[in-house]
């Protein structure tokens, strides 16, 4: 088996009095798609945040590559380590409206691993190439639909070189037929090996491109494991639940 790219142990985040995450314990081994379901307010949002180190856990430990990214001194070094590996894709697609689809892809590149504006671009327009939208490269997020948008949105995260991308609930903003674009980009990706964590409602997507399925509900892990066994035929009774009332729409 593969080396754990990522390693989450007794993770605990609370916001005021509200635990929102109660003691998580999740690997996540290199190439694998791990896809994280559960209803709203079950906390899988606040999990990727905390994985990239936008909420920092409150207690327990997170390994990244073998590096403890919870601990030690200097948080900003950490942050940065962080930054480096670790893609995400979010829910909004936070573009810069002044920006073109080609700038809105180069700038991180520029400012964060120092790349020349020559090598951002190149590698800009290659990676929107890749999601499907050469032709668009000039053209401003207010021009381009939702589907689009999040095309550029993970065009640039793709373009800061990760080890690891993180998805929340790409397509939860778009309507229905933008839906399937995205998620051929992300199915793509899961093809070549990209290690990820997917928090998302399609279960459909989950049974085809997840190597793993974790259902969370009230900040736990209620359930997890190989994707057919999870999704098909759970064992317990909060997830058969979830799905049942999922799969009925």
């Amino acid at each position: 088996m593969s080396d754990p790219m990522l390693e989450l142990h007794g993770v605990h985040k609370r916001f005021g009095t509200l635990e929102v995450l109660r003691g998580i314990d999740l690997m996540v081994r290199k190439g694998a798609v791990v896809c994280v379901l559960g209803p709203s307010g079950s906390g899988k949002s606040t999990l990727l945040r905390c994985i990239n180190l936008l909420e920092p856990p409150d207690a327990g430990r997170i390994v990244l590559e073998g590096e403890e990214i919870t601990a030690g001194a200097d948080h900003g070094e950490r942050v940065d380590f962080v930054r480096r590996r670790v893609g995400m894709v979010f829910q909004q697609f936070n573009l810069f409206p002044h920006k073109s689809a080609l700038e809105n892809v180069s700038l991180a590149q520029e400012k964060v691993l120092g790349r020349s504006r020559e090598e951002a671009t190149s590698k800009a327009r290659e990676l929107l190439d890749r999601v499907g939208l050469s032709d668009k490269t000039s053209e401003y997020p207010e021009r381009l639909s939702g589907g689009q948008q999040q095309r550029v949105a993970i065009a640039r995260a793709l373009a800061m070189d990760p080890h690891v991308m993180l998805f929340d609930e790409v397509t939860s903003a778009l309507d229905p037929e933008l839906i399937k674009e995205v998620l051929d980009v992300v199915r793509e990706l899961a093809e070549e090996g990209m290690t990820m964590v997917v928090v998302t409602h399609e279960i459909g997507f989950a049974r085809d491109v997840a190597s793993h399925v974790v259902f969370m509900d009230e900040g736990v892990i209620v359930e997890e494991g190989p994707v057919r066994r999870v999704i098909d035929a759970p064992r317990e009774e909060r997830t058969k639940q979830f799905l049942g009332l999922v799969l009925e729409h």
